[in-house]
């Protein structure tokens, strides 16, 4: 069973009253992959696709001790960078992403990283989310990235219903000042991986808890699972078929 999002957006006003607690909650937010340049940072958000940004960071120093730049990487045979980011999964399709966009930045660009959306796009293994990353984070953008946890914590806040990562980051860039774009983009993913989890959210440790549209939602879906536990346990079947109710 899967907690179901609102079905309503909440109104503006209400939208920026839990934003407005996000931010509190969150005023230092930051990404938390480990990066020393434009470069660094491009490669480790293509291995975080599906990836924790934990694994990212355990496998990024020693990718980037044998291919610090660019140059480097371009030169790279992909079959020798496969076993070194294998632990950060799909390693076959990431190694070959990483080469190639290496390679787009030597040709294209110098070996620099650009800061447009349009020329980082260009690059193999880059789309959209990890365009809005690099320019918000990178070159301090207005760009608000949607990841998983940014998707699902959206929802459940009833502020967008939008079925493409595409849509909810159109629906919360109107909610957000253009300056906060990429502080936004953090206060949800922290509110995601700290709270706001994905099997089942912390509810009750939650600072939106008064706002939130989905703490009836996901207490009914509590109850209903317990329900459905209690039912299922051995003894209970046991003692409904050995003790059938008599007619009168």
């Amino acid at each position: 069973m899967t907690i179901p999002f609102p079905k309503r957006k909440v109104t503006r006003a209400h939208a920026a009253a839990e934003l407005a607690i996000l931010e509190q909650t969150y005023p230092t937010a930051v990404t938390a992959l480990d990066y020393r340049s434009p470069f660094e940072l491009l490669i480790a958000v293509i291995l975080s696709a599906q990836c924790t940004d934990a694994r990212v960071n355990l496998t990024t120093p020693q990718l980037f001790a044998r291919y610090p730049d660019a140059v480097a990487l371009a030169a790279a045979d992909p079959l020798d960078v496969e076993p070194i980011v294998k632990s950060c999964g799909f390693f076959r399709m990431k190694a070959k992403n990483i080469v190639n966009a290496a390679r787009g930045l030597v040709t294209e660009h110098g070996g620099a990283v650009p800061s447009d959306r349009e020329s980082l796009e260009a690059l193999p293994g880059v789309g959209r989310k990890t365009a809005n990353v690099v320019m918000s984070v990178a070159f301090e953008d207005a760009a608000f990235a949607v990841d998983t946890h940014v998707f699902r914590v959206s929802h459940r806040l009833g502020l967008t219903l939008g079925k493409t990562p595409r849509a909810v980051e159109d629906d919360v860039t109107k909610l957000v000042p253009r300056e906060k774009w990429r502080h936004a983009h953090h206060w949800l993913i922290l509110h995601g991986r700290a709270i706001c989890k994905a099997p089942t959210p912390h509810c009750e440790a939650c600072p939106v808890r008064e706002l939130c549209p989905s703490v009836p939602i996901v207490e009914r879906f509590r109850r209903a699972r317990l329900t459905a536990g209690a039912a299922g346990r051995p003894g209970v079947r046991a003692a409904a078929t050995r003790h059938p109710r008599r007619s009168l």
